[in-house]
């Protein structure tokens, strides 16, 4: 569980933000390449599941697994530390 968009990602999902142009538009600076990756290595590790619909044009949803929902209550208190000591933390890419 590394890397700077998978809480963000699993959060975003456990909230219906279920697709890949939902979660582009609500990531600020996540290139699609990176998000798609990420996507890739959650699914790889078993925590999101991917369904495509045959449609056109095609569909894709993700969905949090049941190990995931089991990880939700540390992601939120992670979320909730990072909101409290957000202008304290300094951040370096």
């Amino acid at each position: 569980m590394s890397g700077r968009w998978k809480l963000p990602i699993l959060y975003l999902i456990s909230k219906g933000q279920n697709r890949f142009g939902m979660l582009k538009k609500v990531i600020p600076n996540i290139t699609e390449r990176m998000l798609t990756l990420s996507l890739r290595e959650l699914e790889d590790d078993g925590l999101i599941t991917r369904t495509v619909f045959a449609e056109i044009p095609p569909r894709v949803e993700y969905a949090l697994t049941e190990i995931a929902m089991d990880l939700l209550p540390i992601c939120d208190h992670i979320r909730h530390w990072g909101l409290k000591h957000k202008q304290s933390i300094i951040f370096t890419d």
